[in-house]
């Protein structure tokens, strides 16, 4: 049932664009993105699923708006001295907030749309590379190889937190069956996927590190 809202509150929080995608967003957040529909962000909004079309064109704009305004949520820091902590700032950040609205990473994914906080995360990291000193091209590949990273390992950890109990059992029941003197290094890894043994170490930023430490020895030759 829809619940109502009372003209007065309704005049001091009107319907806006940003409210029916905040809102859309709470609904991704408790219940993933098949949670959203019109019917279920009228009600949120206490409103008719109608009312919403004169903010949101459909559906598709709907997700389209929410991931732009997750990636909104990114920190771009200035541009200062230090391009790879500008590059590790800006990057860690993007983890943190697709980490913190798990169905992002996926619809990031498959959205096509480009809006204008996706374009501005764009801009600011190819910004980064080209105003150290980087070629386009160097730029262009390291842009593709950071932006990979960023979306490919969250997408990882995601999927890993989504299924974490049923991992832990799959893993250890993969541990009880592996030949331990065959695959002594297997067992070492899997066992510290379980355990947390390496989990002081964020392997995220590890990656980060090291992209941006290679890119470092080839900035002298771009």
């Amino acid at each position: 049932m829809t619940k109502q809202i009372p003209p007065a509150e309704r005049r001091r929080h009107p319907l806006t664009r940003e409210r029916v995608l905040r809102a859309a967003i709470a609904l991704a957040d408790g219940g993933g993105i098949e949670s959203i529909t019109m019917r279920r962000l009228g009600e949120e909004l206490g409103v008719e699923a109608m009312s919403l079309y004169n903010h949101v064109a459909n559906k598709d704009d709907v997700l389209d708006g929410i991931v732009d305004a997750v990636l909104g949520e990114f920190d771009l820091p200035p541009r200062t001295a230090d391009w790879k902590a500008d590059v590790r700032a800006s990057a860690v950040s993007a983890n943190q907030v697709l980490l913190r609205h798990r169905w992002a990473c996926r619809l990031l994914m498959s959205r096509g749309d480009l809006g204008q906080a996706r374009m501005r995360y764009m801009n600011s990291l190819l910004a980064y590379l080209r105003e150290a000193g980087f070629s386009a091209e160097k730029t262009h590949h390291a842009y593709h190889v950071l932006d990979s990273h960023i979306v490919g390992y969250t997408l990882q950890q995601v999927n890993y937190m989504d299924a974490a109990e049923d991992i832990k059992e799959l893993g250890a029941n993969f541990l009880r069956e592996l030949p331990a003197d065959q695959f002594p290094y297997l067992v070492e890894h899997v066992t510290g996927h379980l355990d947390g043994s390496f989990a002081g170490e964020s392997g995220f930023e590890f990656g980060v590190d090291l992209i941006v430490d290679a890119l470092e020895r080839l900035r002298g030759s771009a």
